[in-house]
């Protein structure tokens, strides 16, 4: 194995293939970053890889082959390596058990490690359809807000991604809140259906990872085919990259009846001032206790804290369409939803002080972002 590359995409492609090697693997070769030199898709180059049994990555990029190969080294010290080197093109050559990197007068020595031992890496489903990138990061972002984070709980660390047509719907809840973004796509079959339990981690780094090209590709196989898997594919510098993760087992809790169809009062307010006022007057906020939110005669009055501990106490303008409400929250849930909201007004919207609050942005119906969050309240402190 025999190559040359330009330093800054090899830099970007082994650092973006080695951001999921495990940190503790369960044999040592899944430390390692498969190095394939020779004939890929788009003519001489590199596929960089990386595999631990749930997530693979694969970079293909354009490089100058003089003898095709294969080689396994550590994965973490080659990202350190490229980093760090000068800004010259890289030279790599197989020798023996012995990977030797030159760039400029800089050169390492890589020890192998044994390339056999290394997985297959799976294949990518059929493409689905392609989805503009900066909206799908922006969406995944927002999606996971709400994703759990208990292991114990494994499908509730997931996003549920269901695909009607041309729309997509991504799902996520912990049990106290509930998020729902949805947003247009491109799909190969306009009358598909599909739907998947993906690990909320693992879509929101790879769908930040895809935003160098315009499209990412979603490949999902139809139910009851395929392996559990599911695909992503993103145009880079240099190259593609192509992602796959293992889909996670069990049942979604259905949650879209959760969201009700009516609601007694409505709040529009400024999200910067209510954010604002949330951290301060949370600093007082006792763990696990609640921020009152009291909404009467056009103002919004937050308190928290009680007895003879700190105390806190602020009011900011709000548009209040109904009756008169006071609820409380978990400040920090509060918060996670408010930051997710890209609208400067944020809506709040209310059945009773019983039941959870569905927010969203106060906008058109035209600069909607299709983005609502539902959070369960808290008991207030008599």
């Amino acid at each position: 194995m025999k190559f040359r590359v330009e330093r800054d995409v090899l830099a970007d492609a082994v650092a973006w293939a080695a951001r999921s090697l495990p940190v503790r693997p369960s044999v040592p070769v899944l430390a390692g970053l498969l190095i394939e030199a020779g004939t890929t898709e788009s003519g001489d180059g590199l596929q960089l890889s990386t595999f631990d049994y749930e997530t693979s990555a694969r970079a293909t990029l354009s490089a100058d082959v003089s003898a095709e190969g294969r080689a396994l080294v550590s994965g973490r010290l080659l990202a350190d390596i490229c980093r760090s080197l000068p800004n010259k093109p890289v030279e790599m050559v197989l020798e023996g058990t012995k990977v030797s990197l030159t760039c400029g007068s800089a050169r390492f020595s890589l020890q192998t490690l044994p390339v056999d031992e290394y997985p297959t890496l799976p294949t990518m489903p059929s493409a689905s359809g392609t989805v503009d990138s900066d909206v799908f990061a922006h969406a995944v972002a927002q999606a996971v807000t709400a994703a759990g984070r208990d292991d114990m709980l494994p499908v509730l660390t997931g996003v549920r991604i269901e695909i009607d047509g041309s729309t997509i719907s991504l799902l996520a809840t912990d049990r106290f809140r509930l998020s729902q973004r949805e947003l247009t796509w491109q799909p190969n079959s306009p009358d598909e259906s599909l739907a998947a339990l993906v690990p909320a981690k693992v879509l929101a780094d790879t769908a930040k990872s895809l935003t160098a090209g315009s499209q990412v590709t979603i490949a999902l196989a139809a139910s009851g085919s395929g392996e559990g898997i599911i695909g992503f594919e993103g145009a880079a510098p240099g190259g593609i990259r192509r992602t796959t993760t293992r889909l996670l087992d069990g049942e979604f809790p259905k949650v879209r009846s959760l969201f009700p169809n009516e609601h007694q009062t409505t709040a529009r307010v400024d999200k910067v001032s209510l954010i604002e006022s949330v951290k301060r007057v949370a600093l007082v906020a006792e763990r696990n206790t609640a921020v009152q939110l009291a909404f009467s005669d056009g103002v919004l009055t937050l308190d928290a804290g009680s007895g003879e501990e700190a105390q806190a106490s602020e009011s900011i303008e709000a548009a209040i369409d109904g009756d008169d409400i006071t609820t409380g929250f978990n400040p920090q849930f509060l918060l996670d939803g408010l930051t997710a909201i890209e609208q400067p007004v944020v809506e709040l919207a209310f059945t009773q002080a019983s039941k959870p609050v569905v927010m969203s942005g106060a906008a058109d119906d035209s600069d909607s972002d299709g983005f609502r969050y539902l959070l369960m309240p808290r008991r207030l402190l008599s």
